[in-house]
């Protein structure tokens, strides 16, 4: 077999699509391999690079191939996507990866630590705890609402609902106890956020970097948690503003002939980093609006006096994006000075 150099991977629980070219890009390598195949082929091969999609397991492929010598590289699939040739299958896919991995300018997902996806899961298992509580609790007030019984909103009206339910003998008994199994249900998964905000707060305090992120307005612990977590390689980005577009806090862009056409924000890139700014974003922009803010920023104060309030909550957003990425990428603190020395946006 002549020499490979370059090796498309495409992943599976149990199989593996390899798809391999020389120096001169021709195809010397066709084969589909079991997971207990892998192994065993890679290390009798000489070190090359091994190209996969990004995903949770190739993270562990990518260590495991390179402790025995090998390149491994990840790319995001939606960059990979415009070299399947055309009907999707596994070895279009494996190829697809070969050819987006020759490419000079092509960008790669850094491999992540054991450490670090074992960081990502304690924020993940936060999501999802946080998503079953709201889950049951519009449950409860669901059914409460069949019964007549309605509770103000926010969380923590919950128990007194469930209380009142429970004193309530119009409510029949069957209700009633399925209320009871659900109050007990809502005071453990309460009881696990807390628990788990508790072990996250304690993760941001050891951070030096999650630390300095919690000065920006608007980026609490667990905002600067994530960022830290799910942007394991800042340097990877050029500048703030390549991370404020991969965070899809930029707008559109559909110019044409000279024409500049910009859109609304792209959405792409991780959703609940977004969400996060964007939410903390708006409560500054409440304070500011309300003048309740300790010290309003001079821009985004001009900035309300032309535009609507989501739309300055966005900007700022994207703002609070690049200062995160300066702050990530330096040793430097956060001084709200120059913050509010900016211009107004537009």
């Amino acid at each position: 077999m002549d020499q490979i150099i370059r090796i498309g991977m495409d992943t599976s629980k149990r199989f593996f699509q390899l798809h391999g070219v020389d120096a001169a890009e021709r195809v010397v390598l066709r084969r589909k391999l079991s997971r207990d195949q892998m192994l065993t082929f890679f290390r009798k091969l000489p070190p090359t690079l091994v190209v996969m999609e990004a995903c949770g397991a190739s993270h562990h492929w990518g260590r495991v191939l390179g402790a025995i010598g090998h390149d491994a590289r990840l790319i995001a699939p939606q960059l990979a996507k415009p070299y399947v040739k055309r009907n999707k299958h596994d070895p279009a896919d494996a190829e697809a990866l070969c050819e987006a991995g020759a490419r000079p300018h092509m960008r790669f997902v850094p491999v992540k630590t054991a450490e670090q996806q074992a960081d990502l899961m304690l924020a993940s298992t936060r999501a999802r705890l946080i998503r079953e509580h709201v889950r049951l609790a519009n449950t409860i007030r669901g059914h409460a609402a069949e019964y007549g019984l309605v509770a103000p909103t926010g969380p923590g009206r919950i128990p007194d609902l469930l209380a009142r339910i429970a004193k309530d003998e119009t409510v029949p008994l069957l209700a009633r106890e399925l209320f009871a199994q659900f109050g007990e249900d809502y005071a453990r998964l309460q009881a696990q956020i807390t628990a788990i905000d508790a072990r996250l707060l304690a993760w941001q305090k050891e951070n030096p970097i999650a630390r300095r992120l919690e000065a920006i307005p608007g980026i609490g612990p667990v905002s600067a948690s994530l960022l830290v977590m799910k942007v394991p390689d800042p340097r990877a980005f050029r500048s703030g503003r390549d991370f404020a577009a991969w965070l899809g806090l930029t707008p559109k862009n559909h110019s044409t002939a000279g024409r500049q056409r910009l859109g609304v924000i792209t959405r792409a890139g991780d959703e609940s980093l977004r969400s996060l700014l964007v939410v903390g974003a708006t409560s500054v922009v409440n304070q500011t609006m309300r003048r309740t803010a300790r010290r309003p920023i001079a821009w985004l104060v001009a900035l309300l006096t032309r535009k609507p309030a989501k739309l300055a909550a966005v900007a700022l957003a994207n703002r609070m994006a690049r200062i995160a990425w300066k702050l990530m990428t330096s040793d430097e603190a956060y001084d709200p000075v120059r913050l509010h020395r900016l211009p107004a946006a537009a």
